[in-house]
């Protein structure tokens, strides 16, 4: 780039993530390194202001920031100021799921100056195109691509696909970081049970998936750029387990990219980039895509210890891209 960029970046607390495995650190620590100036703030600092002649519309209680790769000290703020996004070059949109209303309505915020010209920041991943993806049902407009699944607030057509299936995944559609999710075995008489508690809980449907004995393999996660695979990690159960998220104890290794694999991503490749989803994960397992992650995927720092690259800097180098052509 011929200029530093400004950057902004909308995160969970930075002072406690794990530096060793935290992905929007890692983002951070790439930026820094380019001579990006780095800002963070929390999504509940954020206020679009209309009506009032004064300031930008889209702003954040913000801090300046310094950070390094030093536990218990890799982070040094400078005093919180109210920042103009629109006088940002990138926002990062990095707060961890659930999807929720207060998700969604952040998108709409940030789609005010989400885009290119005076007043208007790169946000990255595109907030509508985020807004219009939850990572479970994305993935259903690849129907080729995936292992059977239901979506669905019907009883009835959940116990039809356990009498076709019998043994199933039963996930909550906007969950996040493997909670609640159950595997329902085909003499499990639980499964009436959790759906009543379920729906006297939440107005959500759930997805249903056909269990895939590959997993105890492992639930590969897929890194893509701009549409394309920069590498990918196994995440196998623990012993017991059935979900293999990081979260619940499921172990990283290493793992090359199949036929499979490079033809997933070939199909959703396309779509991703076209939309503006810069960064995200997909999950596979077997010869099966399960999700398709894009609000704030996680895997760049085992991705790098396990090949020995710079994906940060792969993302950073396709952020730069968007912004020089703007």
């Amino acid at each position: 780039m011929s200029r530093s960029l400004r950057v902004a970046v909308q995160m969970d607390p930075l002072e406690s993530v794990n530096i060793d495995g935290d992905s929007t650190f890692a983002m951070m620590l790439e930026a820094q390194a380019r001579g990006y100036e780095l800002w963070v703030y929390p999504v509940t600092t954020l206020s679009l202001v209309e009506g009032q002649g004064r300031g930008g519309r889209v702003q954040a209680r913000a801090r300046p920031v310094e950070v390094r790769r030093e536990r218990g000290n890799h982070a040094t703020f400078g005093e919180e100021q109210v920042l103009d996004l629109g006088q940002t070059d990138v926002i990062l949109m990095r707060q961890d799921p659930p999807f929720d209303m207060g998700y969604i309505t952040a998108t709409h915020m940030l789609e005010h100056v989400h885009g290119v010209g005076e007043g208007r920041s790169l946000v990255v991943n595109d907030p509508v195109a985020v807004r219009n993806a939850p990572e479970k049902l994305l993935v259903t407009h690849f129907p080729h691509l995936m292992p059977p699944t239901l979506v669905t607030w019907d009883t009835r057509e959940i116990l039809a696909f356990r009498e076709k299936y019998h043994d199933l995944i039963v996930k909550p559609l906007f969950g996040n970081g493997g909670a609640g999710i159950f595997r329902i075995k085909p003499d499990d008489e639980n499964l009436g049970a959790l759906l009543e508690m379920h729906f006297a809980r939440s107005r959500e449907p759930l997805m249903i998936q056909r269990y895939e004995p590959a997993v105890r393999q492992g639930d590969k996660r897929i890194i893509l750029v701009d549409g394309e695979p920069i590498g990918a990690i196994n995440r196998v159960p623990a012993t017991g387990e059935a979900r293999s998220n990081m979260h619940v104890g499921g172990r990283a290794m290493s793992v090359e990219l199949t036929a499979r694999d490079r033809e997933i991503c070939e199909s959703i490749g396309p779509y991703l980039r076209d939309h503006g989803l810069i960064f995200t994960g997909i999950d596979v397992i077997g010869n099966w895509l399960t999700e398709i992650n894009v609000t704030s995927p996680t895997g760049l720092q085992e991705l790098d210890r396990f090949d020995g690259i710079n994906s940060a800097g792969l993302i950073w180098d396709a952020i730069e891209g968007r912004v020089r052509a703007s």
